[in-house]
């Protein structure tokens, strides 16, 4: 299985977070996540077919938001929050508060 490629965290931008944040099944992804140290796409898809959360998952990824690693078949995610406070100090604290 390949590894996922993720942002490094220079190259992470603002207009690509706010893009991932827009949609309402990403959103709450992440705010999932903020309750987790880390969870399985299994446990954050909702119901929704595997194709439409792997696009989510994603953009996720691609915007810097998730870290993804594989335990074998599985995905597991975790929030990039200390990346995140490093380049976007008090971005996603305010943007959780607002859940």
């Amino acid at each position: 299985m390949r590894a996922f490629k993720h942002p490094a965290v220079q190259d992470l931008t603002l207009e690509r977070l706010l893009y991932a944040l827009s949609d309402p099944v990403r959103l709450d992804i992440v705010r999932c996540l903020a309750g987790v140290p880390e969870a399985s796409c299994g446990e954050l898809d909702g119901g929704r077919p595997k194709s439409s959360m792997s696009h989510h998952f994603r953009v996720l990824r691609d915007a810097g938001l998730v870290h993804t690693r594989s335990v074998g078949t599985t995905h597991m995610n975790s929030l990039r929050r200390d990346e995140l406070e490093t380049r976007f100090p008090g971005l996603l604290a305010s943007i959780l508060a607002q859940g």
